[in-house]
């Protein structure tokens, strides 16, 4: 494994060893506005949300790399601490891109990108019309992280109103993830795109006490076919099959065939992997545990 020391490395090699790794990183398209009233748009994928109560995002408008000036967003939260925080959809994503552009002071970005300004309703700031979603935000605090170049600054943005595109909403009135059609940058010109076959689900641990990898038998957890992720998944159940529910397993048509034979167990496994696969997680555990009987 390659071992980088931080001090052996430019703020440019920094960069692209961190964007490449940590990623992919949520998209912030913030709106901001100068005491003047000059409009400014610009992406941030230094951008995550850290708390719900109360409601606060957090992004970062760090000092230029190649010449260690500020951007125009953080002068502006400077002077006027209000923003609008859109969230970027694959619509949009080139427009966003476009918005990027280190056009000089006074520039609008809005106008550049052909995105279209929608007035907010409690910040001075608008809104991006094209995004999905849209968040009025008040900042409460700017933490400069440093006067080098590369350095962040971090902005402490309180959520005061969220807009949502009713076209992205499921059947009871929450945000569909496949609707919502969302990218994430990557390192370099990369970015993705979360899609219907991209999405899959990964029951949270937290809703029951799993039993641990450490307390799946020896032989299954020292597989050669099963992975990490299917010891994972194997791990999370609060509690095995009961060897009632076993034995009824080990009946149906086709479990005792897979017994048969000198391969017998990566036959099992094999069936075990495909059932995690496929999320079903119970079955698996009785495929594995027939053996035991």
């Amino acid at each position: 494994m390659l071992t980088i020391k931080i001090s052996d490395l430019s703020p440019v090699e920094i960069q692209g060893y961190l964007n490449y790794a940590v990623a992919p990183r949520p998209i912030c398209l913030a709106s901001t506005i100068d005491l003047a009233g000059n409009i400014n748009l610009s992406p941030f994928s230094y951008f995550n949300i850290f708390s719900v109560n109360p409601p606060v995002c957090v992004f970062s408008p760090s000092r230029r790399v190649r010449d260690n000036t500020t951007k125009h967003t953080l002068e502006n939260i400077l002077e006027v601490p209000e923003c609008v925080i859109n969230i970027v959809n694959y619509d949009i994503v080139q427009q966003v891109s476009l918005s990027s552009v280190e056009y000089g002071k006074g520039v609008n970005e809005f106008v550049k990108s052909g995105l279209t300004m929608l007035p907010s309703e409690l910040v001075k700031p608008p809104r991006v019309t094209e995004a999905r979603v849209q968040l009025e935000c008040i900042v409460k605090d700017v933490i400069s992280l440093g006067d080098h170049a590369g350095a962040g600054n971090l902005v402490i943005a309180e959520i005061k109103l969220i807009h949502i595109d009713e076209a992205i909403l499921d059947s009871a009135g929450k945000i569909d993830q496949a609707k919502i059609d969302l990218v994430a940058r990557l390192g370099g010109d990369w970015y993705c795109r979360v899609t219907t076959e991209s999405l899959f689900n990964v029951a949270k641990p937290n809703k029951n006490i799993g039993i641990g990898v450490d307390a799946i038998p020896f032989a299954i957890r020292n597989s050669k076919i099963l992975t990490g992720n299917n010891l994972g998944q194997l791990g999370n159940v609060e509690a095995l099959p009961t060897t009632m529910d076993i034995e009824a397993y080990a009946q149906l048509p086709g479990v005792k065939e897979l017994f048969d034979g000198e391969d017998s167990q990566t036959q099992v496994h094999l069936k075990a992997k495909r059932l995690l696969e496929d999320g079903k997680v119970e079955e698996a555990w009785k495929v594995l545990l027939v053996t035991a009987l």
